[in-house]
């Protein structure tokens, strides 16, 4: 941070010399204080460059404070007739996520004793009450109102759990991974992935960064289509520079929510775009939706069969889960196992069970952040955006099953045989030298007989020679 007089300005933990709780109670402050920055200084820009912007200062203030709330899931009003927008930015939710989970891991880690038990609730302690002045920021009449009491529980919740991962440090992780190894033990001996969990945690990450970049293809060619079109821009873009420049904000904070969505359309189910719509490549039925450019890039209904071929990307994001999982399998488990090869390779059962476990867990997730994705833009039609969390979620767990088992069976019957092969040479190899000796003393043994035989033929050979010569004499 900025210095003064040497000393830094809101320093870490310990810097202070205030006891254990006040720095890590200032830490919450100023990583709640960094997210509203992040959120002002653009709002804050837009409104001092817009000409006649309706409202004051406290009318962009109150956009920050709303714009913070719904990056932590909290829903505000908005308008006279307060209508719910519930949609959360994600890019917003998860810088504010990740600084405080940040936050509490560097407090962790630097402290010890009392300051390391008391250290991750003084942060999120902190961290609320700077959500308390937000909140009444946002409270009186306005453009956007919040929602009181439960804004307070929702970022407070949001707060706890980013707190939570962020003071055990890595330890999400191996959370995870215990959770899979108790569940894969629970199998049957002749079906279970000796050493699996972490294999199988690894392949649902694979997966779920292959539906991520499905979802950001369709919404790359949606956009080349619609730049493409002729049906000219949307409304926004005509207008002047700072409205073309805050409608580019909304929609870099909201392209998170629309990587999700085309996750969920090239899925299969697609997603909602108000109530009694949907938008999938089978099916399309929309009704008027505002002018925003995200909806711009919305097919239009009765569109070409050409769209089922997005339907391929989530059978493409199978294939490198499938890939992991039949190493892992002719390995007999993960990097450890190979290590010590004190396992044998997996059964085919255990290589399918496996495939199965990544599959559920990637339809967790999906169904977590679909629901994350979407939400309410205004009352009536509005009233629902998004795709339905457990329709993305059991396509994403059918999509990977369908594709990641069999290509790990594959997979493993691949590395099986190339390792056999593998193996033999070896073994050949092995025996090489011996053979080569044996076949040239062979060769040796053979190569002095047939000298020691020539030597007595010749020999021999003379004598009876010379006996004929000799008995015509007599």
């Amino acid at each position: 941070m900025t210095q003064l007089t040497g000393r830094p300005i809101l320093g870490a933990p310990g810097e202070l010399g205030a006891g254990p709780v006040v720095p890590a109670l200032l830490v919450g402050v100023r990583t709640a204080l960094l997210g509203l920055f992040v959120i002002a200084v653009p709002v804050l820009g837009l409104w001092v460059v817009t000409p006649y912007a309706d409202g004051g200062a406290s009318g962009a203030l109150r956009l920050v404070a709303a714009l913070w709330l719904l990056g932590h899931g909290a829903p505000v009003l908005r308008g006279a007739a307060e209508a719910p927008l519930s949609v959360t930015p994600l890019l917003l939710g998860l810088l504010a996520v990740g600084q405080l989970s940040r936050a509490a891991g560097r407090v962790a880690a630097r402290g010890a004793g009392r300051l390391r038990r008391s250290g991750a609730p003084a942060v999120w302690a902190g961290y609320c009450a700077v959500a308390c002045g937000v909140v009444a920021q946002c409270a009186g009449a306005g453009e956007f109102r919040a929602r009181v009491l439960l804004d307070l529980a929702v970022v407070a919740l949001v707060a706890g759990a980013a707190v939570a991962v962020g003071a055990r440090g890595r330890g999400v992780v191996p959370t995870v991974t215990g959770l899979l190894e108790r569940a894969l033990a629970r199998l049957p001996r002749w079906a279970r992935p000796t050493d699996g969990a972490v294999v199988v945690r690894v392949a649902a990450l694979a997966a779920g960064a292959g539906l991520l970049a499905a979802g950001g293809v369709v919404v790359a060619g949606a956009a080349v289509l619609a730049a493409v079109s002729t049906s000219g821009a949307p409304e926004v873009f005509t207008g002047g520079p700072a409205a073309v420049a805050g409608a580019l904000l909304v929609t870099l904070v909201l392209l998170p929510n629309a990587v999700l969505w085309g996750a969920a359309y090239a899925l299969g189910p697609g997603f909602a775009a108000g109530e009694g719509t949907v938008v999938s490549p089978v099916r399309t039925v929309l009704g008027p939706v505002p002018e925003f450019p995200l909806f711009a890039l919305l097919p239009e209904p009765g569109a070409g069969g050409w769209r089922l071929v997005v339907c391929a990307l989530p059978a493409l994001a199978g294939v490198v889960p499938g890939l992991l999982l039949g190493r892992a399998a002719a390995a007999g488990g993960g990097r450890a196992a190979r290590r010590t090869g004190r396992a044998g390779p997996w059964p085919v059962p255990a290589t399918a069970a496996a495939a199965l476990a990544a599959a559920l867990l990637v339809g967790a997730v999906a169904a977590g952040f679909g629901g994350l994705s979407g939400g309410a833009l205004a009352a009536g039609r509005m009233a629902w955006l998004g795709p339905v969390p457990w329709w993305t979620g059991l396509a994403a767990a059918a999509w990977v099953a369908v594709v990641a088992a069999p290509a790990a069976l594959l997979a493993r019957f691949r590395f099986l045989r190339a390792a056999d092969g593998r193996a033999r040479r070896a073994s050949l190899a092995s025996l090489a030298p011996t053979g080569a000796l044996a076949l040239a003393a062979r060769r040796g043994a053979l190569l002095l007989r047939a000298r020691a035989y020539g030597v007595v033929s010749s020999l021999s050979g003379g004598g009876s020679d010379g006996a004929d010569d000799a008995g015509p004499a007599r």
